[in-house]
């Protein structure tokens, strides 16, 4: 036996961490990290200085930032009285989950932890306001042209989608190097 640990070949897994080697912990710290801080920030400067459901207008009508608390998920998504707990519940599941795919992500794959850190970072910062807040998550970002807005919605929920999305990619990519995948 060399003292080494076995590593499979399939991309959901990999070998547990080496001794000394932080370097995907310290992406998912710093990425998450940042994306944490700098929506917490922006909350609470939104929640200092806005008034609650008065639009301020930024670029126009096209961008606004509208101070609001949404109980419930993105997109509108609501489940009733006890939106906010469900949901806190449902982020909490979700982020073990995360936290599971990114441990068996091999270092190798840069795009997929840092999409995976970009989510961990949203949900996070929205799981904060979860704990903070008994009205929910603080929203401001508000797009769209007179009456058809898009849902407001915040930083973490900027980096939940773009994460989201490079998530896609990478397993799109993955699909096409593997043999008998899309690309071969």
């Amino acid at each position: 036996m060399t003292g080494e640990w076995p590593v499979k070949s399939t991309a959901m897994t990999s070998a547990p961490p080496v001794p000394g080697d932080r370097s995907k912990a310290w992406l998912m710290l710093g990425v998450a990290g940042v994306v944490v801080l700098i929506d917490f920030l922006t909350k609470q400067w939104v929640v200092s200085s806005l008034t609650l459901h008065y639009p301020q207008s930024i670029l126009g009508d096209v961008l606004r930032l509208t101070y609001t608390h949404n109980p419930g998920a993105a997109f509108g998504i609501n489940v009733g009285e006890h939106s906010r707990l469900f949901f806190l519940g449902l982020s909490l599941v979700a982020l073990s989950a995360l936290g599971w795919m990114y441990a068996v992500t091999p270092r190798a794959d840069l795009l997929r932890l840092l999409a995976l850190a970009m989510v961990c970072g949203g949900a996070v910062g929205n799981i904060i306001d979860r704990l903070r807040y008994d009205a929910g998550v603080v929203d401001f970002i508000d797009i769209g042209i007179r009456a058809h807005r898009f849902w407001i919605f915040n930083v973490a929920d900027s980096a939940v989608s773009v994460g989201a999305v490079l998530l896609l990619i990478s397993f799109y990519l993955e699909e096409r190097r593997e043999p008998g995948g899309a690309g071969a």
